[in-house]
């Protein structure tokens, strides 16, 4: 629960909707940290789908793609049933690898599609522990793949793709576009739009400091997550885990939205500027008095809704329609 001294530093809509989603999982069983997930997960999704609905789409549907010797779900939102393929924005869900699916998100890629006019293709890739780094992080740049391979089968244009996600998912997304960048280069992503994201394994910076306990996202969930991720150490330190450690040049236009009372807070700003060092063209957009994860407060927290609002804007520019107008 967020403790008492940690409400003062929230903005009132995040303080009353973190006290909201308090009072219903006081409704469902305690979501604990330890092995088997299988309880732990239906929990926390339950709770999650509390928060359902969004913007009706022109189409819905899920596609089953094959990767890595897996067929990975992918929920499919078209928000608009205009003639030609549709520019389309991969959304991966965020979760600490752990937790967390298309359908927890499913109402924040609606949002994004209704504030972009793109399609959004959301991956159901293998969680962590029983999907240890990088099959996570393989399986989201193998969809990016079969995009590219068979969009156009789908409706979609593959040459107008952006990589997306929050948290767990920024990790992946960007981690991806990393490992395409070496294995595919013939694939030229438009943008990547990085939401809060983990890109670096430190536990030591002044937000995992200031913030370790009462905003929600906690040190020790952090810890917990990159033990299921990566229990190998050697294997957090490397670029496509860590990608505050990559080399970053070459990379496409990044927008970032960015929360204030975070552990996360002080190595999503450290990524900004290294991305600006690498002389890739990033956006910002800080929203003060946020915690980790309020994407899903859609609805809520005008904060969130204003994060969507800006994230739209950007997509349409760095995927214009092909007369030049935003798409």
């Amino acid at each position: 629960m967020t403790d008492a001294p940690a409400k003062p530093r929230m903005a009132p809509e995040m303080a009353a909707f973190q006290a909201m989603m308090e009072a219903r999982a006081r409704d469902f069983p305690p979501i604990r940290l330890e092995r088997p997930f299988d309880t732990a997960r239906a929990t926390n999704d339950a709770l999650n789908l509390t928060l359902g609905g969004g913007p009706e789409m022109a189409e819905s549907r899920d596609l089953w793609l094959p990767v890595r010797g897996r067929r990975v779900a992918c929920r499919l939102h078209r928000p608009t049933a205009a003639a030609g393929p549709l520019p389309v924005l991969v959304y991966l869900h965020g979760g600490g690898w752990v937790w967390n699916s298309i359908d927890t998100h499913d109402r924040t890629m609606r949002e994004y599609a209704v504030a972009s006019g793109c399609a959004v293709l959301g991956p159901d890739y293998a969680l962590s522990p029983e999907a240890v780094f990088p099959q996570a992080l393989e399986e989201c740049a193998g969809v990016v793949r079969q995009l590219a391979a068979c969009g156009a089968e789908w409706g979609l244009d593959p040459q107008r793709v952006v990589l997306g996600g929050d948290s767990a998912g920024a990790n992946l997304a960007l981690g991806a576009a990393l490992l395409l960048r070496e294995q595919a280069p013939e694939i030229a992503l438009r943008g990547l739009l990085l939401n809060y994201g983990v890109y670096d394994c430190r536990f030591d910076t002044p937000s995992y400091g200031e913030f370790a306990e009462g905003y929600g996202l906690t040190r020790e969930r952090m810890r917990f997550y990159w033990d299921c991720y990566a229990p190998q150490q050697a294997d957090r330190y490397g670029p496509f885990a860590a990608p505050l450690r990559a080399d970053l040049r070459g990379l496409p236009p990044v927008h970032m939205t960015l929360t204030e009372l975070d552990v996360l807070a002080s190595e999503n700003h450290a990524m900004a500027a290294r991305l600006r060092e690498a002389g890739v063209a990033v956006t910002e957009a800080f929203f003060a008095g946020t915690v980790h994860g309020f994407l899903r407060a859609a609805g809520h927290v005008s904060a969130a809704d204003r994060a969507f609002a800006q994230a739209g804007a950007w997509l349409r520019r760095v995927m214009p329609s092909h007369d030049g107008s935003a798409a």
